[in-house]
């Protein structure tokens, strides 16, 4: 009897043994470890509030907090001056991850220090997907109101030498992948297709007030589809 016994627990165990070597070694998200960390680059007036929607957005999604990077900077000094603050951002993200690459998800006039970076300052080494959410990428006539003020703002009006050499040649350089989600309705992007890149891939989302899009969760998708 008590050896009928220890053969039914001898196969007990072996089947068990055999049903967890079968389970995944871990409960975590596949996807999770190959996430590039995500530096996002606000606009004018904004700060790095501007992206807690999506960052929250996308921790419920699989990234852990130490993949988002939402910083502030001067938003009224020259887009050339952000760009070379983001180049130094960038490093100190890949040498706090130990990531190779980042992307970088901008918003507004955002796109003008994040894409002269790109061109200007080696970004195109370090930056694997580019997303621009309603991006002033060729210029705004709503910034003549402000260009006055910001130095800034001035390089967002249409014609500026700022943006001028910005997109002369390639709009989109190097091995990155480019992409610009923009409203048909954008108030301050003025007209609303300014904010198209040649080369990347262009999401007209519809009718998305310029404030709302980058808290939008139909374009949060998109973006974090586009960078997956």
């Amino acid at each position: 009897m008590q050896r009928h016994k220890r053969r039914i627990a001898t196969a007990v165990s072996t089947v068990t043994a055999s049903f967890l070597l079968s389970l995944p070694l871990t409960a975590a998200p596949a996807h999770a470890a190959s996430h590039n960390p995500v530096v996002f680059v606000h606009g004018l007036s904004g700060s790095a509030s501007s992206w807690n929607d999506w960052v929250a957005d996308f921790e419920a999604d699989g990234y852990s907090s130490s993949q988002l990077f939402a910083w502030s900077y001067d938003w009224t000094q020259s887009n050339a001056t952000t760009a070379q603050q983001l180049a130094t951002e960038v490093k100190s993200v890949l040498a706090k991850t130990g990531a190779s690459k980042v992307d970088i998800v901008v918003h507004s006039m955002g796109a003008l220090g994040g894409r002269y970076y790109l061109k200007n300052l080696g970004g195109t080494s370090y930056v694997d997907d580019f997303v621009s959410v309603a991006g002033v990428n060729h210029g705004t006539s709503v910034a003549s109101l402000c260009g006055w003020l910001y130095t800034s703002c001035k390089e967002m009006q249409t014609g500026s030498s700022f943006l001028t050499a910005l997109n002369s040649g390639d709009e989109t350089p190097g091995s990155v992948s480019y992409a610009s989600y923009w409203s048909d309705c954008d108030a301050a992007v003025v007209p609303n297709s300014s904010a198209l890149l040649s080369g990347a891939t262009n999401v007209d989302v519809g009718c998305i007030s310029h404030t709302d899009m980058n808290d939008d969760h139909g374009v949060y998708e998109q973006v974090r589809d586009f960078i997956s």
